[in-house]
């Protein structure tokens, strides 16, 4: 593919993200980080669509995912209800306040689907105690490495997390989208460091 160097502009109602894969062929060495206080990890095998679509955005809109909110809502059911999907929480007091979600592929891989925090949560340890269940999950199936990818609408620190945590980059890309905020999947008033044009 041949791209030219230079600026592009968008239309109105898009946004645009440089988007970065990661990947690990094994799991790195980790200590064993304990549970934080009053915090709990807790597996829903097959999540109700609402329940898991209610967590997707309190963890995702404030970085415009909208993925999951604009998909058929029978699908995403039939999608979590599958044996290579697991879907994790993170709960304080049974509230979900944390997505882990991961999907092992055909070829002998496993995605880091999903993987966020809700803004209280950000900043005291659980992303790397979340990481390292994610890491082990992974690994606990025979695969040959496990991705994710990244991008800039996301935290600022992600790309960084993720490569302390043992991940790198192996190739890069741009994504072009619908504003989730123009759709009306999420609130106008998230992601105020996006603007909304």
């Amino acid at each position: 593919m041949d791209i030219n160097n230079g600026m592009y502009e968008l239309p109105s109602g898009k946004v645009a993200a440089v988007v970065t894969y990661l990947q690990m062929s094994a799991p790195p060495k980790m200590k064993n980080l304990p549970a934080p206080e009053n915090l709990a990890l807790v597996r829903y095998e097959t999540p109700e669509v609402e329940w898991y679509l209610a967590l997707f955005r309190r963890v995702g809109a404030e970085y415009l995912w909208a993925s999951r909110l604009q998909m058929d809502q029978q699908k995403l059911a039939e999608h979590l209800a599958q044996n290579n999907v697991e879907v994790w929480a993170v709960e304080r007091d049974a509230t979900a306040l944390g997505l882990l979600e991961l999907e092992w592929t055909q070829e002998n891989s496993c995605e880091l689907s999903f993987f966020g925090l809700a803004p209280e949560l950000i900043g005291a340890g659980v992303g790397r105690w979340l990481m390292q269940h994610a890491i082990t999950r992974a690994f606990s199936r025979e695969i040959q490495r496990f991705f994710l990818h990244t991008c800039t609408l996301d935290s600022a620190q992600a790309l960084a997390f993720y490569r302390r945590s043992g991940f790198e980059p192996y190739k890069r890309g741009v994504e072009v989208m619908d504003d989730p905020r123009h759709t009306g999947d999420i609130d106008p008033k998230n992601a105020p460091q996006i603007p909304l044009l």
